[in-house]
């Protein structure tokens, strides 16, 4: 393909416009929104793989608009009357096919991947020191996605040169989209069809768990499918027959039979726990991920300070190691809680900011009355629970008064929880130090079974 023919086309064509779109959009929704995908582990510049997932997860958006963009520029030869005209010169059909073809899948490749380079430097440059190269195929296939989806919808407009076919393919792939997009509610995302058929679809769903990456089946059953789907669009392209365009859809169908072989029959083999990623690294008794090892070199000392601590109040019962909790668990789900160790999830409220004397604070208060609900920015938790680690922290550490573990809420039932916990705080401080203690180590057995309850604490008991 000539060069400077290629420059004109990608200057008076429409195919920049989709490569544009791809970009301004998806750059205008990342930090123009202060949505969830900044929040958490799981943000779009927290990890490499859960970038390359949030970026992929916007082709939602992105492939019907490209498929539209795809159609029009499909019927400039029909809109223009040229088809007769064209058909007649020596140039082979393929041959003019290829030209605009090029120019889209340029103009979708460099609109993604500088997306995708945007989204890098700022991964590069944030806390993370995992640095696995997993989460490659995850853009390589999006940008396929896109360019087989305008390749195709441009070799359906030629064929079906109507001013209702951009539209029509817009629609269907609108509704195609949504109906085969992903759950998130789940321990891992599922989809409302059948596995297969809805892997079919390059839409990821939003990362929710930073340790969860697509399989390596679902990689290569998604590319063959869209390598079928980009050859039909091809064929459509440089077809001149009748016979040659209903023989088009044979490499959309052997793609798509051989995609169904290959893809997994279940949720839970699509996507998958990052076995590097999730390995973990120990500075003594505190082990983290590796995907999270930039947060061990402040906690390792912060945790061998807190297990002191409960060691001294809880004594031979009391947790060993300081763990990342790493359980898949879906929306609303409770954790499971272990006896030995104290959890850390840096998703949860009572990390978050936790530095220095707060963190040590933080895991006192885990160590103590480990929380079944989750408090997350997709999970609420409770008031209760905080009440139960503010009422437990204070009293290890000695503290005059009761500190909440956090800033308290204006509103009525969070005056009824608080006040509830002064009257708690209260009745304990007015017992015998061994009763004290007797009620603390109630009051973490309870929390272990997720049966603590703050209102039976200012009766003398620590929620049996």
């Amino acid at each position: 393909m000539n060069g400077r023919v290629l420059r004109t086309e990608l200057k008076r064509s429409a195919a920049p416009w989709a490569g544009a779109a791809v970009l301004g959009g998806s750059l205008a929704v990342f930090f123009l929104i202060d949505g969830i995908w900044w929040r958490g582990t799981a943000g779009w510049t927290a990890q490499w793989t859960t970038m390359a997932l949030w970026t992929r997860s916007l082709l939602a958006f992105w492939l019907p608009l490209v498929v539209g963009i795809g159609a029009v520029y499909g019927l400039r030869e029909p809109r223009s009357r040229m088809t007769e005209l064209l058909a007649t010169t020596p140039l082979p059909a393929w041959r003019r096919a290829a030209l605009p073809t090029g120019a889209l899948a340029l103009a979708l490749a460099a609109g993604f991947g500088l997306l995708v380079l945007t989204g890098g430097v700022r991964v590069a440059l944030g806390p993370t020191t995992y640095t696995g190269l997993g989460w490659l195929p995850i853009p390589l296939v999006a940008v396929l996605g896109l360019v087989a989806a305008g390749v195709f919808a441009m070799g359906v407009a030629r064929t079906l040169p109507s001013v209702l076919t951009p539209p029509a393919l817009v629609v269907a792939c609108l509704v195609m989209t949504n109906m085969l997009r992903a759950r998130i509610e789940g321990e891992v995302p599922t989809t409302r069809t059948s596995n297969r058929l809805g892997l079919l679809s390059p839409v990821t769903a939003d990362p929710r768990q930073m340790l969860l990456t697509l399989s390596g089946s679902v990689h290569l059953g998604q590319t063959i499918w869209l390598l079928g789907l980009l050859a039909t669009g091809l064929v459509l392209l440089a077809a001149a027959t009748r016979r040659a365009r209903l023989l088009a859809v044979a490499p959309a169908l052997a793609g798509a039979a051989a995609a169904l072989l290959i893809l997994p029959a279940a949720a839970r083999d699509s996507y998958v726990v990052d076995k590097a990623a999730a390995a973990m690294v120990c500075d003594g008794p505190v082990c983290v991920t590796q995907a999270s090892r930039s947060h061990l070199a402040e906690l390792a000392p912060r945790g061998r300070e807190a297990l002191s601590v409960l060691h001294d109040v809880l004594g031979d019962g009391a947790p060993t190691s300081v763990r990342e909790d790493t359980a898949l668990r879906a929306l609303g789900d409770p954790r499971s809680l272990p006896a030995d160790a104290v959890p850390v999830d840096f998703d949860d409220q009572l990390f978050i900011d936790a530095t220095g004397k707060d963190l040590t604070r933080a895991l006192v208060a885990q160590g103590l009355a480990p929380s079944c609900h989750p408090r997350t920015s997709r999970e609420g938790g409770g008031q209760d629970d905080v009440a139960l680690q503010s009422i437990a922290v204070s009293w290890a550490l000695g503290e005059p008064a009761l500190r909440p573990m956090e800033e308290k809420a204006t509103d009525e039932y969070s005056r009824r929880t608080w006040a509830a916990a002064e009257a708690a705080w209260q009745g304990l401080k007015g017992l015998a130090p061994a009763e004290q203690r007797a009620r603390i180590a109630e009051l973490r057995t309870a929390a272990l079974s997720c049966t603590a309850r703050l209102r039976e604490l200012p009766a003398g008991g620590a929620a049996r």
